[in-house]
């Protein structure tokens, strides 16, 4: 059996138990080396190999699990965050599928929960914002026409980009063409969860020079909306002069 298994934004403890129990009882693991965190790896147990995927190819990969599949074994495919975003697991699990070999999905907290709880934010504001984006810039990877940065920006909701801090003088084009202001409050938060963790915070128009000032050029989530600031309505849900299914107003 293969098992993707999701590793959470960063710190140790943020891995589910179902993960950590997987990752326990794995005879091999094959973990995203350049974005997990290797303190993971304390989960596994004596006799377990470990590759790190950062230096192999999708074909490699898939060879070191159909090896230890033929030897019976369980292999632990770590992805970091949740595998759903970003991950590159359809294209594992096809192969997969095409080989006959099991596998199943353990999801995990995305990086950008981590961000979130990093800057202690809430990321769907009443009056605010009720929409979260979660893009990234093109780059050598492309994104569909549909999806370029400036038309996604012209919602002016709540957005977080992956794999995009090494283009911020691009992301800040896109952003203003876009239709945020200048001044719309962003943040940069770099190995959100992980003992080094850094959050900045800036403006759309200061992204680029706040992350040069900051010497972060990866590892970081970008955050970007009015959530940010100051401002928001107060929640119905809790408010006493509204009525839902559980509470009558003025009780």
């Amino acid at each position: 059996m293969i098992h993707f298994i999701g590793a959470g934004p960063g710190a140790a403890d943020l891995i589910t138990l179902r993960g950590a129990k997987l990752l326990g009882e794995a005879d091999v693991i094959i973990y995203a080396g350049s974005l997990v965190n290797p303190a993971l790896l304390g989960y596994k147990k004596e006799r377990c190999t470990v590759y790190d995927s950062a230096s192999m190819t999708l074909e490699e990969v898939i060879a070191v699990m159909e090896e230890t599949e033929a030897r019976g074994g369980d292999t632990a495919r770590l992805h970091t965050g949740d595998p759903s975003l970003y991950g590159a697991i359809r294209e594992q699990m096809d192969r997969l599928d095409a080989r006959g070999i099991p596998y199943d999905v353990t999801p995990g907290v995305s990086s950008f929960s981590g961000a979130a709880a990093a800057l202690e934010a809430e990321y769907t504001l009443p009056g605010v914002s009720q929409s979260v984006i979660i893009t990234r810039m093109a780059g050598r990877t492309p994104v569909p026409e549909g999806e370029k940065l400036s038309k996604l920006a012209a919602h002016g909701c709540t957005m977080v980009l992956f794999l995009s801090t090494g283009l911020l003088e691009e992301v800040e084009r896109e952003l203003l063409e876009g239709g945020y202001a200048p001044d719309t409050p962003a943040a940069i938060v770099y190995k959100a969860a992980w003992p080094e963790e850094k959050v900045c915070r800036c403006t759309v128009s200061t992204l680029a020079r706040t992350a040069r000032e900051n010497h972060i050029t990866k590892t970081a989530l970008i955050t970007v909306g009015g959530f940010l600031g100051d401002r928001y309505d107060r929640s119905k849900l809790y408010d006493p002069a509204f009525t839902h299914g559980y509470r009558e107003a003025g009780k």
